[in-house]
């Protein structure tokens, strides 16, 4: 099972930082997803920005959410900083 996101980290670069519950922290480039439609909305820097965490998740609005699954999964583990 995916540990739950407990901290995120948006970068201007449009990648996010992840503290997951196990303590692990990982990197995840979103520039490849703004061209979808769903997340088009985050080329907003001030949007994009706004990434915070509820309920494990993280979000930018009520409508825009990225899974603890694609962050974990897909994401490049980083030490520590």
């Amino acid at each position: 099972m995916t540990p739950n996101v407990v901290q995120v980290k948006a970068r201007p670069d449009y990648s996010l930082e992840a503290v997951f519950a196990n303590g692990e922290r990982r990197r995840f480039d979103m520039k490849p997803y703004l061209t979808y439609p769903a997340f088009s909305p985050l080329l907003d820097a001030n949007c994009f920005l706004k990434a915070h965490v509820a309920y494990g998740t993280v979000v930018w609005t009520d409508e825009i959410d990225l899974s603890p699954d694609t962050l974990y999964l897909r994401g490049e583990k980083i030490d520590r900083e």
